[in-house]
């Protein structure tokens, strides 16, 4: 089944745009079909008709023939609202809902829209005034996006050029703009994990209308505006004294609930229910059970038939088994269920994959999805309606970090006899918090697996969430940072398959009956979704409504990515992966390596984020006669087989040019007059391939030198001028064995906890990174770093720093942790100075000397340092010279290596004399 598209402002082309994107969706839905187009505005439609097959057809027109609508969704208390729209005066020629929006919209304009209960996504064309009015539920449940044309948005004159669809497929299918991927909403994913919570889509310039939005189109313009202040009301009914907690309120909201499941009953086709094993699913199907056994001939639950009809994804012996909890609930209605078990598995998942995500249009936030979406290909033989749990966890507390909002919360309030009762009562899931906590397992930071310059181009976002108000972080939950992309792979997978989802926990009137009860009835004694629980009471079995501990609609992901992780890795390994603006390969590769090696250091959320923008690129933007082929039947191929000849590129491997020898690093002098000696010094930066532990360092470095002195200019290193040869700590640690990969290190709980009393830098984070204060632990030993904490608190207390470091001592100041900005493997390492650097400065400088170089330049060679440098300070560690450090050490005061990924961790450094003699 398909939604709403449509067109504004594109005069005599609007019947082939709308007959484009008919075409495209074509393939969707048996029935429902239908097509306006007035000159100006073309409204194409493909809906499955749920309530009243015959007669809701659309588009649909008012009998005056002033105002059209195409309609996505249900709204379920049309009844009412059809009753008193009769009372006006209103005539109806069906018996759909479709009809009574209509009329609805006819009678009251855009304030209706607020009166309707329900999901919906609809356009409304008005001929007298040539306006179109497209709107979304108070939720978001359907979805419905739009482009504006920026030539006539930017003009704010003429009429304006509009696409809106509910898909984005039906917006790229008009040819109207070039599809592009947006920046911003790739690195939030990538880096927050955040999606659906603005306006903004992956695709460049389009936008997704937001929930309870009117978006209004006329020849002077658009405008967005909402319909509905129901946030506000949500928030001025928590703000009213609460009402109490008892059995009654309890019957209340289980009245209320089992009417929402009913409401969403209404059907002329077949409904079943998605059955997970968890709380919120097994109540929706334990209602619709309990109902069939006791009152088997009620009218109003006819379309679930004789006997209710659940799917539900099972994994055996996976550790997110949820079998026998599907089974629990299956044996207390035997007579009353027909229990339908899919079995996805990793191999079935790659042969999907594809179509699994050009199904979603952008990327979502785990493999989980997949699991709904088999469901959903089995349910579609044998029912149209599914309905599901979704949305109770974002009302109701359902994950454990709203625990920790609500404690926070308490302690905020100065209730701390309850305060103290919930930590008593949630102490499980607190142990469970210190274990992952502390676990010694390493975090990668996701900057360390992007490129350096998208990162750096979007380091000024931000995301932040509700961390000591329970209903005000539901509320954000619910309407921007979770349910919505919840809500919205819900929608792409059920019109995949050409069946509608329905949610009954995402009720308007119900989540104002729970807004109105004190935070207990949502969370007490460490049970989040008390009222719930306590309302299933005898629907459900103990097994069910006591779960503790909660799993969810998902895949094994872990355990699939193991099994598939040869796949995985090829396309990790990729030229296209390779060649995209966002990742840094190398650093993904020897992460995905160890992962592959040691399973249970890492989890896979992350490696799932950059597959699903991968496979995204390719769907969208490289595969464009794949793309063709998902909007639909061959006609619809045919349409946008032009699509090809304006698709951009597929991206070419970025081609490094090598930075001479003889050149600064961008933004570096090449000559510097330092304040030491008042002399000019010339820092020449050499460029170097990726150096491992295996590697020969005196090999390295003599092949180097002589590979800078074989076209030396003769101006650049002035004959009889002092030259030093300069090598960065990071490379002698590195071929020294003494840098590891943070996932390599495992740090103990005390490196975890003194980390965090450590300040970090601009230039580096020092120790106040769990595996370098690990290192620092493992170089001098716990109680001396512990001694020196205490001396650095001290010091800062009266005013004296450094004073750690005097007491831990040079060696552990030199230890470096990954910095993201860095080349890889300095992103994702962290290393404990070189050992021996006086004596790995003379070795090298044998091999100078013995290098196959000019003799005036081995002539004028002085020794070899090594240097410790960053943006904020220079330390030289060791050297073969009697040159004094701090004169050394002035030479680099602008750190012309740089601190980013310029790959130059050596450098020749030429004395050229005083500067006034220059």
């Amino acid at each position: 089944m398909c939604g709403i598209s449509g067109s504004y402002g594109f005069g005599a082309d609007s019947e082939g745009i709308a007959r484009r994107m008919n075409s495209a969706l074509a393939h969707r839905g048996p029935d429902g079909e239908g097509l306006f187009v007035d000159g100006q505005t073309a409204l194409a439609h493909r809906r499955l008709s749920i309530i009243d097959v015959a007669g809701g057809a659309q588009p649909m027109t008012t009998a005056d023939g002033r105002y059209t609508i195409v309609y996505n969704g249900e709204t379920y208390n049309y009844l009412e609202l059809r009753a008193e729209l009769e009372s006006l005066g209103h005539t109806f020629r069906t018996a759909s809902d479709t009809e009574v929006l209509l009329e609805a919209h006819a009678e009251w304009g855009t304030a209706a829209y607020d009166r309707f209960n329900g999901m919906f996504a609809f356009a409304i064309h008005d001929a007298e005034t040539g306006t179109v009015t497209i709107a979304r539920d108070h939720f978001g449940i359907k979805p419905l996006y739009y482009w504006i044309d920026p030539r006539t948005e930017a003009a704010a004159a003429g009429r304006p050029q509009v696409l809106f669809g509910s898909e984005i497929r039906a917006l790229l299918a008009a040819q109207r703009f070039e599809a592009a991927p947006d920046d911003r909403a790739v690195y939030r994913y990538l880096k927050f994990r955040v999606q659906d919570d603005d306006s903004q889509t992956f695709f460049h310039g389009v936008r997704r209308l937001m929930p309870g939005q009117v978006l209004e189109i006329s020849a002077e313009g658009t405008s967005i505006t909402p319909f509905t202040s129901l946030q506000e009301e949500l928030r001025e009914i928590a703000g009213r004294p609460s009402r109490p907690y008892g059995p009654e309120v309890v019957t209340e909201y289980r009245e209320r609930f089992q009417d929402a499941v009913r409401l969403r009953l209404q059907s002329e086709v077949p409904v079943g229910t998605s059955l997970s094993g968890g709380l919120d699913s097994s109540a929706v199907a334990a209602v619709i059970a309990r109902h069939l056994r006791e009152q088997p001939q009620d009218e109003s639950f006819s379309a679930v038939g004789a006997r209710q009809n659940t799917f539900s994804a099972v994994f055996p012996n996976s550790s997110n088994d949820e079998e026998r909890y599907v089974d629990a609930l299956l044996e207390d209605y035997t007579g009353q269920i027909t229990a339908h078990k899919i079995h996805p598995q990793p191999t079935s998942f790659l042969e999907d994959v594809r179509d699994f995500v050009r199904t979603q249009e952008e990327p979502i936030i785990s493999t989980g999805p997949y699991a709904q979406y088999a469901v959903m290909r089995e349910a579609s033989d044998h029912v149209t309606v599914l309905l599901d749990g979704q949305g109770a966890d974002e009302m109701m507390a359902g994950y454990n970090p709203y625990f920790y909002v609500y404690l926070r919360q308490l302690r905020r309030q100065k209730r701390f006899k309850e305060l103290a009762g919930e930590l008593v009562g949630s102490r499980d899931i607190l142990r469970k918090l210190a274990r992952t906590k502390y676990s010694g397992r390493t975090s990668v930071p996701i900057e360390a697996l992007l490129n350096s310059g998208f990162v750096a181009e979007h380091s000024a976002e931000k995301v932040t969430s509700v961390q000591d108000d329970l209903k005000e972080r539901l509320l954000e939950d619910t309407f921007r940072s979770s349910l919505p992309s919840l809500l919205r792979y819900e929608d792409k997978n059920t019109m995949r398959f050409s069946i509608e989802g329905r949610v009954p926990f995402v009720d308007k009137e119900l989540l104002k009956f729970l807004f109105s009860l004190d935070e207990s009835a949502i969370i007490h004694d460490g049970w989040n979704k008390r009222i719930l629980r306590e309302s299933m009471d005898g629907i459900l079995p103990d097994a069910i409504s006591r779960r503790r501990n909660k799993i969810g609609f998902t895949t094994p992901e872990g355990e699939w990515f193991r099994t598939i992780a040869p796949e995985l890795l090829e396309i990790f390994t990729s030229e296209s992966f390779a060649s995209r603006p966002y990742f840094d390969a190398p650093s993904v590769i020897a992460l995905f390596e160890d992962y592959i090696a040691h399973p249970g250091n890492h989890g896979t959320m992350m490696f799932w984020r950059l597959l699903n923008v991968e496979l995204w690129m390719r769907t969208f933007f490289d595969d464009t006669e794949s793309s063709s082929r998902s909007l639909g039947d061959e006609a619809a191929a045919e349409e946008l087989a032009a699509l090809e000849a304006s698709a951009p590129p597929v991206a070419e491997p970025e081609v490094e040019v090598p930075k001479s020898d003889y050149d600064a690093n961008a933004d570096k002098q090449l000559d510097l007059v330092s304040d030491s000696d008042r002399h000019t010094w010339r820092r020449l930066p050499l460029q170097t391939e990726l150096v491992a532990r295996e590697d020969d360092l005196e090999t390295l470095v003599r092949e180097r030198v002589e590979r800078f002195a074989a076209t030396l200019p003769a101006d650049v290193v002035p004959t009889g001028s002092p030259w030093y040869f300069v090598i960065s700590e990071k490379i002698i640690a590195i071929t020294q064995g003494r840098s590891w990969f943070t996932w390599e290190i495992r740090p103990r709980p005390a490196a975890k906890i003194l980390s965090r009393f450590v300040t970090r830098t601009p230039a580096g984070i020092g120790l106040g990174d769990p595996t370098t204060m690990e290192l620092a632990i493992r170089e001098v030993g716990l109680p001396r770093v512990v001694a020196a904490s205490a001396a650095g608190a001290a010091g800062k207390v009266i005013g004296k720093r450094g004073l750690f470091y005097e007491v831990v001592g040079a060696n552990v100041r030199a230890i470096d942790g990954p910095t993201p900005y860095s080349a890889f493997p300095s992103n994702v390492s962290a290393k404990l100075p070189p050992k021996d650097p006086d004596a790995v400065a003379a070795t090298l400088s044998a091999a100078i000397r013995g290098a196959d170089i000019p003799a005036a330049l081995r002539d004028s060679f002085v020794g070899t340092v090594v240097m410790d440098a960053n943006d904020i300070g220079r330390n030289v560690l060791g050297s073969d010279v009697s040159t004094p450090y701090e004169r050394l050490e002035a030479t680099f005061a602008d750190n012309p290596l740089g601190q980013g990924r310029q790959r130059t961790p050596l450098a020749i450094l030429v004395d050229l004399g005083a500067a006034s003699q220059r």
